[in-house]
């Protein structure tokens, strides 16, 4: 039987089951239910703090979890990410008072707050500076004000938090975040590790693209083409009607009607569009 570790609360929970649930697996009805047994797949879902995913998949009680990349680095446990699932986007910068620092060497000596003080410890290390790294558990921004720190490292979206604690963001980015799929270091491949990864697979792909069925005269399906030219190929077929093509194709979702405005002006008739909810590439 599979197993596998999910998020039970958090940013990442509801996406994570959601993708589950598209790729096949049977998902909790309850949010007070910590197991669930898929008969049907033969798997066994846990649901777990985040945080703890990583260290539950890299003792290798569990097969594979899905967890923030930034948890998987900051946990340091012997598990790697072997599928970006696309959603929870997260970027780790530093800040801090206006002129307190510009760059990453010169936090040398300093006090860094964090959440994440695995992430934040690796990096300084990267970059052979010597900080002290101050673990906090939320709202980081307020350690400089009460001098708990002299600046810190956290999860940045708009920064508009951060400049309302009267800090400023400097350097480079730590770390770009995602949700991924992860399994312990060296794990053996097995069967159903690989059709979870394809289940996955596609539906990230189903996300990303759409069908898109027209009409076209046989003279223009070239340029049509030219168009829509698919993963691999479109699908042309004739029409009853003499000198006209039916053609199919995936084209990128965010692109759909820019490309149905072009496949008009080319003389494009009767164009569908159809949701993708899962396939196999």
């Amino acid at each position: 039987m599979l197993r596998i570790a999910v998020p039970n609360k958090g940013a990442l929970a509801e996406p994570a089951s959601q993708m589950l649930a598209e790729a096949g697996y049977r998902q909790r009805t309850d949010s007070r239910e910590l197991v669930l047994v898929d008969a049907d797949n033969d798997t066994e879902f846990f649901f777990l703090r985040p945080r703890d995913i990583a260290i539950y998949v890299g003792s290798g009680r569990l097969d594979v979890g899905i967890t923030g990349e930034d948890l998987l680095l900051d946990s340091g446990a012997p598990a790697q990410a072997i599928l970006p699932l696309g959603f929870a986007a997260s970027t780790f910068r530093f800040a801090g008072l206006a002129g307190v620092s510009t760059s990453v060497e010169q936090l040398e000596g300093k006090r860094v707050a964090t959440a994440y003080p695995g992430v934040v410890a690796a990096h300084l290390a990267e970059h052979g500076v010597r900080a002290e790294v101050i673990r906090l558990d939320g709202a980081v921004e307020t350690a400089v004000r009460l001098d708990v720190a002299d600046v810190i490292a956290d999860v940045v979206s708009t920064g508009t938090t951060l400049r309302n604690a009267g800090l400023e963001i400097f350097g480079e980015p730590l770390l770009t975040s995602q949700a991924v799929l992860i399994r312990r270091q060296d794990a053996p491949t097995t069967p159903r590790v690989e059709q979870l990864t394809r289940r996955l697979q596609g539906v990230i792909i189903a996300r990303q693209y759409v069908l898109m069925d027209y009409d076209i005269i046989n003279d223009l399906v070239e340029k049509a083409v030219a168009i829509t030219p698919g993963i691999e190929s479109p699908t042309v077929s004739p029409l009853h009607e003499r000198g006209w093509s039916a053609v199919r194709s995936m084209v990128k979702r965010k692109e759909t009607n820019a490309i149905m405005d072009q496949l008009w002006d080319l003389g494009a008739r009767g164009i569908i569009v159809t949701d993708i909810h899962a396939c196999r590439l």
